[in-house]
């Protein structure tokens, strides 16, 4: 679908300098656009692109509207911006109502007349499928699964019994949730499971990436607030929170009864240990790893950041002797105290 710059201009807030009747039906980078596409500019690093820009229109902030050399959409926050209109430009195609054929619901389950079932899926005893959900091929939901209004289960995702999805949920493909959590007890020189007997339960307009696990509570639930954005092959154990509109990048592990505040942005390869607590307003950095509880806010370091190879090994080198030069100088402040008690 097409649209003018100003029927976006009025529809999403933006003020428009340039002609209001130019028409763009798609977006594009700034780089590769061609006329007929909106642009958008949101990271400083891109700012070189926005001279040579073939688009038709770029969307983009106070500071850089004057450099722009097509029409240009201002707003404050440019990227929320673009993700409205691009969404409104891309719409995703509409899904038949009905089950497929070759799905399997229980007699049992109730699914709205709305909802689509595709192929291959698995609905089990008791579920509730609520309005206008959509799920994938071969998405398996176990007993007294509940489906909010307006989710979206793209392929092969897995719903483990009990599992509760809050309205407009989405989960991409692989996502598995309610799995049994690691809980196993030492017995002499083996281990016993312990039985996982909670569920898990999500809440309205949280998004799960790809092949991301959350594990069932062991007794009480793992509970997901509403507006959490998982990024793919998260691992969330047992037990945990994770409260509201909290972000988690991709490869992040979250180990058992740990408790994330709201708005907290957890980046890349971030662990955390278990039986934590970290408050609200956390930001934590790429490849960090969290072993103790948060209770400011703020952002927190781990990670080491990349070096040349012959600076690594030299910085590698001097920390195996920092516990003998540790000694040295604990040896020379007690030599210099000695002497001072004498003199």
């Amino acid at each position: 679908m097409g649209l003018t710059l100003g029927e976006l201009a009025v529809r999403f807030g933006c003020e428009l300098r340039g002609d209001p009747t130019v028409m763009v039906d798609r977006v594009g980078t700034l780089a590769g656009a061609a006329p007929g596409a909106l642009a958008f500019l949101a990271n400083p690093q891109y700012r070189a692109q926005l001279a040579a820009t073939r688009a038709s229109a770029v969307l983009l902030d106070e500071a850089s509207a004057a450099s722009c050399p097509v029409a240009a959409l201002v707003h404050s926050n440019p990227y929320a911006r673009y993700a409205h209109i691009a969404a409104l430009l891309h719409p995703e195609p509409p899904a038949a109502a009905g089950v497929h054929e070759r799905a399997l619901v229980d007699p049992s389950a109730r699914v709205a007349a709305s909802a689509s079932i595709g192929p291959g899926a698995i609905i089990g005893p008791r579920c509730t499928i609520g309005e206008r959900v959509r799920i994938g091929p071969s998405c398996v939901l176990g007993a007294d699964v509940q489906v909010g209004e307006d989710c979206r289960l793209h392929a092969r995702v897995t719903l483990g019994p009990g599992t509760e999805l809050g309205a407009r949920a989405c989960l991409q493909s692989g996502a598995v949730v309610g799995s049994d959590g690691f809980g196993f007890a030492r017995e002499g020189a083996g281990w016993t499971k312990v039985p996982q007997l909670g569920r898990v339960r999500i809440g309205a307009d949280v998004e799960i990436g790809a092949n991301t696990t959350i594990d069932r509570g062991a007794i009480e639930d793992t509970v997901i607030d509403a507006g959490v954005k998982l990024d793919n092959q998260i691992q969330v154990a047992h037990n945990v929170h994770i409260g509201e509109h909290t972000v988690i990048a991709a490869c992040t592990g979250i180990s058992g009864s740990t408790r994330i505040g709201a708005r907290c942005m957890i980046a890349g390869m971030v662990g955390i240990v278990g039986h934590l607590d970290i408050c609200d307003d956390v930001v934590v950095t790429g490849l960090s790893m969290v072993s103790h509880s948060i209770s400011t806010p703020g952002v927190y370091s781990g990670g080491i950041p990349a070096a040349p190879a012959a600076l690594w090994r030299r910085v590698v080198g001097r920390f195996k002797r920092l516990d003998a030069l540790a000694e040295r100088v604990t040896r020379l402040e007690r030599g210099a105290h000695s002497s001072n008690r004498r003199t």
